[in-house]
């Protein structure tokens, strides 16, 4: 294990099945979850291409396979294309806030909507409020919620951990019945605007795969970093 890293105990679970490539076995290396988790140790942990599930920090170790490769975007050179212009366009009537994460009943509602509809056939699913706060509002960590607005309803949530050098994009979750809006993409560049706006470097959106479609959408956040044999390369 990397030296930043090497003052934790780890864990390496036994092969399963992976959850991106349903013909590949995976296996994760699990921080010791009775380790003290500071700023400044989930900084260096996300610089060496670690994310965070609930109250766990983990990255895949699947011995041959290389797929997961770990993401960041630099936030200060990031310049929006064209069809994510269109997104900020379209959702110019949305109104954006930036809280501490913490439970409420509307927050909650459109949770387990987003999930009941997306995520029905998941170990999410059926979404309960005690499911909601270990997955998004772990003890230890520093999360506020990024949250779109329509009128007086949450449309939109972006689940946010502050480290010492940016932001991580720990998930989104939004109104099902507003697809068309691209909500997903309009969170992201809030976040890239919220990390430039604090001085931050990064934002971290975890594990690009570039065979399975549903994560194959960080790649369009240009520039973009690739945590690749132990060292960041920049990707134009």
């Amino acid at each position: 294990m990397e030296k930043d890293t090497e003052r934790f105990n780890f864990y390496l679970t036994p092969p399963h099945e992976c959850s991106y490539l349903p013909e590949q076995q995976a296996r994760t290396v699990f921080v010791d979850p009775k380790a003290l988790i500071t700023s400044s140790s989930y900084t260096r942990l996300m610089a060496q291409g670690f994310r965070r599930s609930g109250g766990h920090l983990y990255r895949p170790h699947c011995g041959a396979c290389q797929a997961c490769i770990p993401t960041r975007v630099p936030v200060s050179t990031f310049v929006p294309r064209r069809s994510q212009r269109r997104v900020l366009r379209a959702n110019e009537d949305l109104r954006v806030t930036v809280e501490p994460a913490q439970y409420a009943e509307e927050i909650y509602g459109l949770y387990a909507r987003y999930i009941a509809a997306r995520h029905d056939d998941g170990d999410m699913y059926p979404p309960t409020p005690d499911q909601f706060r270990n997955f998004l509002l772990p003890a230890w960590g520093d999360t506020e919620f990024l949250t779109l607005w329509k009128g007086d309803e949450p449309v939109c949530v972006a689940v946010t951990d502050r480290l010492g050098d940016g932001l991580s994009a720990v998930y989104t979750f939004f109104d099902p019945e507003l697809d068309d809006r691209s909500l997903g993409a309009r969170a992201i560049l809030g976040q890239i605007d919220l990390a430039n706006a604090r001085g931050l470097d990064w934002l971290y959106l975890g594990y690009w795969i570039r065979d399975c479609r549903k994560m194959r959408y960080k790649i369009d956040y240009r520039p973009i970093e690739m945590f690749v044999n132990g060292v960041w390369v920049r990707v134009h």
